[in-house]
């Protein structure tokens, strides 16, 4: 026996307690304040676990572990140095590179640096120069790392921010130098956030070859151009668009263009005698009904008499969405009688959109949609009687909580304000007392190498996708056992923002109505919200639902906060034409044999 045991006994305690790779995975899916195991493994011979650990430390966001990550920042191996750096951005914890850029020499470490610097608050009074230094960096990775550490830097610093003026001249002088779009775009986004308007600078931009880097330009000047790109269009009537620009943009080939034409008559006001024919000739021949129902609102905004006499067809059309902005163009008309008989509609969304009093309200309390459950929250605001409901809100809240489902997380929390609003005492939950999707097994993490999935997308065609596995998968493994029982299958494609998102697969059609049973731990890190990638929305940190979006621009703005588990490989072209209502036809799994 003693035989046996001696190699055992001869073991070093380093090896005996060098975590694997899976107990990392739970030490980060857990949580805990005990970050032990997650310690052990950064002091790993082996480069890949470090790189877990580390990237593990930073998605706890603790700025206390800043010394539990330092060490890495100088490890041997540059992924791992990429990834200390860039947990001790996610800590948000202030740490001097100035030594560090000094002896680094690969590139993307630097990059990584420079970014990280321009994220981390407050700001340091070195920053703008270390910056600016890196937009002079001899490697163009790196300078892009230094473009990205100004754009978090001004988005942060907020509104009345100017970086000084040293320091606008690099920005300016950098566009000029620099012909990649990506740092384009990014050092045009921070000008145009720090109020620089520099003519010549923006003029670069609108004359790029990038339609994301002339769209920014847009952005930024607040000037009107024709350019062939939609993505440019949209942003030009947005930022310049006249009434006699909107009525021309109501014919345009993108129906994100022609809609946005159509919103913009209503919004500016313009004159009914002159642009409500345009409108009512959209009500009638529009070629879907959005443009019906969008042309709808913008009339009840400029020719009430005209609208309302054609709010009966759309507040009976047989799509419940066109019944939605049926009841906004009721709301403007302040109808109530069209009001009150939507508020009633089978479709919870409908009944959100027409919800306008308290007896609204508390019918709506028996509902178990998540969004018409937070309307009903919202309407009761601030009612006079509202001691009165107290017992129906407590029955609600305790119905919801039995359920343990994390999608009602928000309404139990907005319908206890209602109760302490009414002098109730009530305990609000904290996010930590709702279930967490569970770690899939190693064998379910390992078969997802190499995977694909096939979206089809109703009436238009086929996006495929490549899953990122070894960044994200907590939430591909999610995805991907989701997609394989169907569930995503005939889900809505609810959220349109043009030059921003698209968003879908919630049971509930709106933001609120998660399809995962348990939120979803963040898996933020290097992986960038570029147009054609695709995220998990989230109700706030750790929130995951299960819902997607697709990126239709690059979202910087987004990095670091969402997580990305798949990017398009084909079908970017179907992604642009997605519209509100269109709808997950099927998704097919491919694994890799």
């Amino acid at each position: 026996m003693w035989l046996l045991m001696l190699p055992l006994l001869m073991q070093t305690p380093t090896a005996r307690q060098t975590p694997t790779a899976r107990q990392v995975l739970e030490a980060e899916h857990a949580r805990r304040a005990d970050v032990s195991v997650l310690m052990a493994a950064t002091r790993s011979s082996d480069p890949a676990l470090q790189r877990q650990a580390v990237r593990a430390l930073g998605r706890f966001e603790r700025p206390s572990l800043r010394d539990s990550v330092t060490p890495l920042v100088r490890a041997s191996h540059a992924d791992v140095r990429r990834e200390a750096i860039n947990a001790l951005g996610q800590l948000n914890a202030d740490y001097d590179f100035t030594a560090l850029l000094a002896q680094e020499r690969d590139g993307g470490v630097r990059a990584v640096i420079y970014e990280t610097i321009g994220r981390v608050t407050p700001r340091p009074a070195r920053v703008e120069r270390q910056l600016v230094a890196g937009l002079a960096d001899g490697d163009s990775v790196a300078r892009i790392g230094a473009a990205r550490g100004f754009e978090a830097m001004v988005r942060k610093a907020g509104r009345g921010f100017r970086p000084a003026p040293a320091t606008v001249t690099a920005m300016r002088n950098a566009v000029r130098a620099n012909r990649g779009a990506e740092l384009r775009q990014l050092l045009l986004i921070a000008l145009t956030t720090a109020g620089d308007r520099d003519s010549a600078t923006f003029a670069i931009g609108l004359r790029d070859p990038s339609a994301q880097v002339r769209r920014v330009a847009v952005l930024g000047s607040q000037q009107w151009v024709d350019d062939d790109s939609p993505l440019v269009r949209y942003q030009a009537l947005r930022a310049d668009g006249t009434c006699e620009r909107a009525v021309v943009a109501m014919r345009d080939r993108s129906e994100h263009v022609a809609l946005g034409a159509i919103d913009l008559i209503g919004e500016k006001q313009c004159a009914a005698s002159t642009f409500a024919p345009a409108l009512q000739q959209a009500l009638v021949d529009g070629t879907t009904w959005r443009m019906r129902a969008h042309a709808l609102v913008a009339l009840a905004r400029i020719a009430p008499a005209l609208a309302k006499s054609a709010l009966p067809t759309s507040a009976s059309a047989r799509v419940w969405q066109e019944r939605v902005y049926a009841a906004t163009a009721a709301k403007i008309l302040r109808d109530s009688t069209t009001l009150a008989t939507l508020a009633r509609d089978s479709a919870p969304n409908v009944g959100i959109a027409a919800m306008s009093t308290t007896d609204d309200a508390l019918r709506a309390l028996s509902s178990g949609h998540a969004g018409l459950l937070l309307a009903a929250a919202a309407q009761l605001k601030g009612t006079p009687t509202l001691a009165t409901h107290v017992p129906q809100l407590r029955t609600t809240v305790a119905r919801l909580t039995a359920s343990n489902w994390s999608t009602y997380r928000d309404p139990i929390v907005a319908l206890s304000e209602r109760l302490r609003e009414a002098g109730e005492s009530v305990t609000i939950p904290p996010v930590s007392a709702f279930p967490v999707e569970p770690l899939p097994s190693d064998a379910t993490i390992r078969a997802l190498a190499g995977t694909t999935v096939r979206i089809r997308i109703r009436a238009l065609g086929t996006i495929t996708l490549e899953l990122l596995p070894d960044e994200a998968p907590l939430a591909v493994a999610t995805f991907v056992q989701l997609a394989e029982s169907g569930r995503f299958n005939g889900l809505t494609l609810h959220r349109i923002v043009p030059n921003f998102v698209v968003q879908g697969g919630s049971p509930g059609a709106d933001e609120f109505d998660g399809i995962s049973t348990g939120f979803m731990r963040d898996e933020v890190g290097l992986t960038r919200q570029l147009r054609g990638t695709l995220g998990i929305s989230t109700r706030g940190r750790d929130t995951g639902d299960g819902q997607l979006y697709f990126n239709l621009v690059d979202n910087f703005r987004l990095d670091h906060d969402y997580t990305v588990f798949a990017r398009v490989t084909s079908g970017l072209d179907i992604m642009d034409r997605i519209q509100e209502g269109d709808a997950l036809q099927s998704m097919e799994v491919i694994r890799r044999k």
